[in-house]
C-alpha cells in the first residue's frame, strides 16, 4: 500500500499548537544571525546585536573542562539538579558576591540562564497569573511567562528616568491577579542599575503585597562608576522566601556558549523545578558543569579585566552616540548595552528613504551602513536601538561612526 506524506506549508500555523505558535523568534539572535550571514558573504558588517563578551573563556576554565573530558564519571548521567560540588560552589559564590546565604539544596543548575528563567515562571505561575515586567525588557521574558501560562503586564519606563521604575508605577499596574514581579538590575537592554535604596523600597513594596520576585542577577559584576549591585533578598530579608534569583556564568566569565546557569530559591520551589528539568533535559552537560565549577570557585581577576574594557567602551559609545543629531543616549551604569533614543531621526529622509519606526531605521542602517543593531520594538519600546558594546574597540568606533555619518544625512 502506497503511503503519502503531507508536506507542511510554512504559512499553515494550524499544524502548530497555539501555545508554541504564539512564541516570537529571539530578535537579538535573529539580528546576530543576519549579521553573521552577511559577513560570511563577504560584507564588512559590524554587529552590535549579540549580548555576549567578545573575550575568550579564561584558560583555567578551559583547562578544567579538558580535564573533565577524561574523567569517566562525567561520561554518564549525573543528578538532574546539577553536580553536588557545583551546587555547593554556587551557594558559596553567592554568599561571597551578593551576601545572600543559601544552601546547596536551594540551587538548581540549568542549561543556561534561559532555562532558569522559564523554569522559575513554570514553577510559580498558574494560567492567568500576572507578572509585572518593567519595559524595556529582554526579549525572552514575556515569551517565557506566556509559555508558562502567565500574563506579562508591562510597566513602562523611558530615557527621562534612566529607564528606572518606581513603586508608584508598579502599584498602578498591580491587580488582584498579580503574582510575580520580574526585577532585573543591571538591566538588559538598557544597562540601568537600581540603587540599594531603590531595591529596598521595591522589595518592601513586594513584601507588603505578598508578591513573588524573580530577580535576574546575571550582570551582577558588570557595574561602573559609583553604581553598586544590590540583591533584593539581601536588602529585604523578608523577601528571601519569596524570591527566585537567576544567574549563570555566561556574562561574567565569557562563557555564553557553555550553557550553564542556575536558579536559587526556596527549597520547595527549586525541587519542583528540578522535577520538571528531570523530564525535560536531565543533567546539564557534565563537562560544562566542570568548567563552571572552576569559574565560580576561582578569583575574579579575569572579570575585573573585562569590566575595565567594557567601561572604556561604554564611555566611548555614549559619547559618540550623543554627538549624533536626533539621538539621545543616557549613560548606562551596568551590563554591556546602550539603549539610545532615535526618535529624533524618525520620519526624516535618509538617502531617499523615510523610516517611520526604529524597526525601519534599523533596516536602513543595516543596508546603507552595514551595521546591525536591534530595534526597540524587540524590547517592548519603539523608537530606540539596543547596541551591545561587547566588541573590539576598533569595530565599536567604526560601527558607531558609520551610524553617525548616515544619520547626519537625515533631513
Amino acid at each position: 500500500m502506497k503511503r503519502t506524506v503531507a508536506i507542511c506549508d510554512d504559512g499553515d500555523m494550524s499544524r502548530i499548537s497555539a501555545r508554541v505558535a504564539a512564541i516570537s523568534e529571539s530578535a537579538t539572535l535573529a539580528v546576530t544571525a543576519k549579521a553573521q550571514a552577511l559577513k560570511a558573504a563577504g560584507r564588512p558588517v559590524i554587529g552590535f546585536g549579540a549580548g555576549e563578551p567578545d573575550f575568550p573563556t579564561p584558560d583555567y576554565i578551559v583547562d578544567a573542562a579538558a580535564a573533565a573530558c577524561r574523567e569517566p564519571r562525567f561520561h554518564h548521567y549525573t543528578p538532574a539538579g546539577g553536580l553536588p560540588e557545583l551546587r555547593a560552589a554556587v551557594a558559596a559564590k553567592t554568599r561571597r558576591d551578593s551576601g545572600l546565604e543559601v544552601e546547596a539544596t536551594q540551587v538548581l543548575i540549568t542549561n543556561g540562564g534561559k532555562q532558569a528563567v522559564y523554569e522559575a515562571f513554570a514553577a510559580l505561575l498558574d494560567p492567568g497569573d500576572e507578572v509585572l515586567v518593567i519595559s524595556p525588557y529582554w526579549t525572552t521574558y514575556p515569551e517565557a511567562i506566556k509559555l508558562a501560562g502567565g500574563v506579562p503586564v508591562e510597566v513602562s519606563t523611558d530615557e527621562t528616568s534612566g529607564y528606572l521604575t518606581t513603586v508608584d508605577r508598579l502599584d498602578a499596574a498591580r491587580t488582584d491577579r498579580t503574582k510575580v514581579l520580574l526585577f532585573v538590575s543591571p538591566s538588559n537592554p538598557t544597562g540601568a542599575v537600581y540603587s540599594r535604596a531603590q531595591v529596598g523600597e521595591i522589595g518592601r513594596w513586594a513584601a507588603e503585597h505578598g508578591l513573588w520576585v524573580v530577580s535576574d542577577e546575571i550582570y551582577e559584576h558588570l557595574v561602573y562608576g559609583d553604581a553598586e549591585f544590590a540583591s533584593m533578598p539581601v536588602e529585604v530579608p523578608e523577601m528571601a522566601d519569596r524570591t527566585i534569583v537567576i544567574n549563570g556564568v555566561a556574562k561574567t566569565f565569557a562563557m555564553t556558549g557553555w550553557r550553564v546557569g542556575w536558579m536559587i530559591g526556596p527549597a520547595d520551589v527549586v525541587k519542583a523545578a528540578q522535577n520538571m528539568q528531570s523530564h525535560a533535559t536531565s543533567n546539564v552537560c557534565n563537562v560544562a558543569q566542570a568548567a563552571a565549577l572552576a569559574a565560580v570557585s576561582g578569583d575574579l581577576s579575569a572579570v575585573a579585566d573585562m569590566r575595565t574594557a567594557f567601561d572604556r567602551r561604554r564611555r566611548t559609545t555614549v559619547r559618540m552616540l550623543n554627538e549624533i543629531p536626533g539621538v539621545y543616549c543616557p549613560e548606562p551604569k551596568g551590563a554591556f548595552y546602550v539603549y539610545p533614543s532615535v526618535k529624533g531621526v524618525l520620519g526624516k529622509e535618509i538617502r531617499g528613504r523615510r523610516p517611520e519606526t526604529s524597526l525601519d531605521l534599523a533596516q536602513v542602517v543595516l543596508e546603507e551602513s552595514e551595521v546591525a543593531v536591534v530595534p526597540g520594538e524587540a524590547f517592548g519600546t519603539a523608537g530606540y536601538f539596543r547596541l551591545s558594546y561587547a566588541l573590539g574597540d576598533e569595530d565599536l568606533a567604526e560601527g558607531v561612526g558609520r551610524i553617525g555619518k548616515l544619520l547626519a544625512e537625515a533631513i
